[in-house]
């Protein structure tokens, strides 16, 4: 199992978030397992999300995928979001 985070800041996060909720068909199409929201305590508008995959090779493909830039895009995503894939050892 892969898991790839995405941290980034969104301009309000309850607009995010119902984007988010309507767009599971892009996370089902990039063979996401499972994932999890987290938002900071300071700033609710900042967020790390973990997307888990089958392969490192899906998790690469989603990260890299138009229709999740285009999502990012069209949901308030600010700048540019620190990305990193990790395995459990």
């Amino acid at each position: 199992m892969v898991t790839l985070f995405i941290r980034h800041d969104v301009e309000d996060y309850s607009k995010w978030r119902q984007g988010y909720d309507e767009n599971v068909s892009v996370r089902t199409a990039g063979a996401v397992q499972a994932d999890t929201i987290y938002r900071s305590v300071e700033n609710g508008n900042n967020l790390t999300v973990s997307h888990d995959f089958d392969s490192i090779d899906a998790a690469r493909a989603f990260a890299g995928s138009g229709e999740l830039k285009a999502a990012m895009a069209a949901l308030g995503v600010v700048g540019h979001p620190d990305i990193w894939f990790v395995e459990k050892a």
